[in-house]
């Protein structure tokens, strides 16, 4: 079972989290805040107080709202997918 070990607030709807896998990284929540308990968080003040719950292990807000690290970690792996590669010259 994958569990977060921490998180914190980046900018915008993103978040940076360390998975207990050793894998960590940015996670852009921006087009997934949908539902009524997701809606508080579409004020950037508020998405901003992100935190890890220590008996849940994942992220948390103070409304009630949290994520599913197995949701977080596909997320994260899609988005990197979609990003440009370096390329080496």
């Amino acid at each position: 079972m994958l569990h977060i070990k921490s998180a914190k607030y980046v900018a915008d709807y993103k978040i940076w989290v360390a998975f207990d896998d050793g894998t960590s990284g940015e996670v852009d929540l921006g087009g997934e805040l949908h539902g009524p308990v997701f809606e508080a968080l579409r004020d950037v003040t508020v998405f901003r107080k992100v935190s890890v719950d220590p008996e849940l292990e994942t992220v948390v807000w103070p409304n009630g709202a949290d994520l599913a690290p197995e949701f977080l970690k596909g997320l994260q792996n899609k988005q990197n997918q979609s990003r440009p590669s370096a390329q080496l010259l």
